[in-house]
């Protein structure tokens, strides 16, 4: 019995000791305290649909089988090209310059303004420094250290893929304001950020910068960095309002009727940067499947499209370049822009992306 007892308080002390200690690892965040909203019950944030997120033990089956084949193309064979930004470029307010940075990351050069969405530039996306997940790009296409004042950051949730310890601490002493989904705050002040430079919002409210308007408006996710704080902070897409354009960030999330409130009260936008990849039938009431992605474009009556949250991690089990495939078979070529990773695009008509996953795709089949 003593035996029992000295083993069960040995047990204890340990996951006492584990706890403390990860509570203390800075980049798991800060848990945020004595929010109010109504989308939050019993403490937790809510989706506008029912969003189930279990697994069957079929599911589970199923999974650890494509984990485990060694011909996926889940991955490129080879490092992913970057064209590198230059940003002695002259910043002018004529039209909107849009880099794609990788993944769901974005820089947005507009009326003036240089903004960063979902900024995540660290080598993979978990808080463990030894993860295996890396980047597909080698580079970014810049140096964190070169990266020009930034007027806003925009985050659209708390999730690893989105929000980087590392890179906030790189960047924040360049970045006038984080503008972030309710909650999402707790995170940055605890990496240091002052709470004077951080603007948190839910679903409805708005947000003025000089001369953009800031709409936090619905997505259909959850959130979470830690075992003990799924939904404890808000997820959110993004309206912004601009002199020259109306750009819509989707953020993760499922498909819902809230896409189309979205372009009934807000569109039609210049340009939309939608969710596209890390899809599965498995999961889909949180990440939208191509042809939802598709029909999505269409409800927020966007005149662009770019196809995000793809090109830089594993974090499913479909071909590394399958949502941009995707995308430009099951929309009209000429809507949907793929640029390589820090490849400028514009919203004044004169782009022309190309297909370049298909030579890193025709690679893996020699």
């Amino acid at each position: 019995m003593e035996l029992k007892k000295t083993l069960l308080f040995s047990l204890m002390g340990l996951a006492a000791v584990t706890g403390t200690v990860l509570t203390q690892y800075k980049p798991l965040g800060k848990k945020p305290k004595a929010l109010r909203s109504p989308n939050l019950v019993n403490g937790k944030f809510q989706n506008q649909l029912e969003t189930p997120m279990r697994f069957s033990s079929d599911d589970m089956i199923s999974m650890s089988k494509e984990y485990l084949n060694p011909d996926s193309l889940r991955k490129p064979s080879e490092r992913l090209p970057v064209v590198p930004i230059d940003f002695s470029e002259k910043l002018g307010s004529s039209f909107t310059r849009i880099y794609w940075l990788g993944h769901s990351a974005m820089l947005v050069q507009m009326d003036g303004k240089t903004m960063l969405v979902d900024p995540m530039f660290g080598r993979s996306p978990s808080p463990l420094p030894f993860a295996k997940n890396e980047r597909f790009s080698e580079d970014l296409p810049f140096e964190l250290d070169g990266l020009p004042d930034i007027d806003v950051v925009l985050l659209t949730h708390d999730h690893y893929d989105h929000l980087d310890y590392a890179t906030i601490q790189a960047i924040q002493d360049k970045v006038a304001v984080f503008i972030v989904p309710l909650g999402v705050g707790s995170h940055l002040k605890r990496w240091g950020v002052g709470a004077e430079r951080i603007v948190e919002r839910d679903w409805g409210e708005t947000f003025d910068f000089g001369s953009w308007t800031f709409v936090c408006a619905p997505a259909r996710h959850f959130s979470g960095r830690s075992l003990t704080d799924r939904n404890a902070t808000l997820w959110a897409s993004w309206v912004v309002l601009g002199e020259t354009d109306r750009l819509f960030f989707s953020g993760d999330g499922g498909y819902g009727p809230h896409f189309k409130e979205i372009g009934d009260a807000y569109g039609p936008f210049d340009f939309a940067a939608l969710e596209c990849g890390q899809y599965d039938e498995r999961w889909p009431d949180v990440h939208m499947q191509p042809s939802e992605t598709a029909q999505a474009f269409r409800d927020v009556r966007a005149d662009k499209m770019l196809p995000i949250h793809w090109g830089a991690f594993t974090l499913s089990f479909h071909a590394w370049f399958d949502p941009a495939e995707q995308m430009v078979g099951l929309l009209p070529r000429e809507d949907v822009l793929t640029p390589r990773i820090g490849e400028r695009i514009t919203l004044d008509g004169r782009n022309d992306t190309t297909n370049w996953w298909r030579d890193i795709e025709d690679m893996n089949k020699r």
